[in-house]
């Protein structure tokens, strides 16, 4: 199910692919016909190369040594899955197309030619300057450890936010949860029994590091406090009472 609310201002397709990379854990390499699985091996550099540690008999030194130069000779794919457990928790998934180098004598450096950013809305081609010029997200870091605490000692919080969401988003809804944060705004996800929508809070100004994002979080919250209780939702209550 797509969204179920207006998208409100959120970040552009060279910043979450950054943002994308520099929050992902694992990174799946595929080159010269074979693919490698690696673990917290790789860092990203200023203009968006990916520095990678692999080991000296890995397959991917063979390729990087002996792909013609300036030819895409691996591709690198990272995901971005929900810090809190929802259905279809990959968020977004980001493909660079690229070539290999050694760095020194240390980790392989890896030039993308071709970045791929896939989201529920759809994949986009991000462009390259684009793509080298972007910052992640200064919340990406932290998005996890935050959703993490909103959702398990929060739930009232997540509940009032609610009221900010349109009555008819929220029908037949079984559970609402806190998908995704940036320095735009929250994203919630609702679920339903056989289907689920995706509805984005906007902040009134863009939050640059987490003491800004409370403010905006406390803000959001007062905005809910003064709505009314969705009807959707004060049904549900009233059916689980009786």
């Amino acid at each position: 199910m797509g969204d179920t609310q207006d998208w409100a201002a959120g970040p552009g397709a060279a910043e979450r692919a950054r943002s994308v990379l520099a929050a992902a854990w694992s990174c799946g390499v595929t080159a010269d016909g074979a693919r490698e699985e690696y673990v917290g091996a790789h860092t990203v550099t200023e203009d968006g190369g990916v520095l990678l540690d692999v080991p000296e008999d890995s397959a991917l030194v063979t390729a990087a040594l002996c792909a013609p130069r300036g030819e895409p000779s691996a591709v690198l794919e990272f995901a971005d899955a929900a810090p809190v457990p929802v259905r279809d928790r990959i968020r977004a998934r980001v493909w660079l197309a690229g070539w290999f180098a050694p760095a020194g004598g240390g980790p392989l450096l890896f030039r993308p030619t071709r970045v791929v950013l896939r989201r529920a809305s759809g994949a986009v081609l991000v462009d390259l300057a684009e793509f080298a010029a972007a910052r992640p997200d200064p919340l990406a870091a932290a998005e996890a450890r935050l959703l993490t605490h909103l959702a398990d000692a929060h739930p009232d919080a997540v509940e009032r936010l609610t009221r900010l969401v349109r009555p008819e988003s929220l029908h037949a809804a079984t559970r609402v949860t806190p998908l995704a944060v940036d320095r735009h705004g929250l994203t919630l996800r609702i679920e339903r029994v056989r289907a689920h929508g995706d509805v984005r809070l906007a902040f009134h100004t863009p939050a640059d590091d987490v003491t800004q994002l409370t403010e905006r979080m406390h803000a959001l919250l007062a905005q809910a406090s003064a709505a009314a209780c969705p009807r959707a939702l004060q049904r549900q209550r009233a059916d689980g009472d009786g």
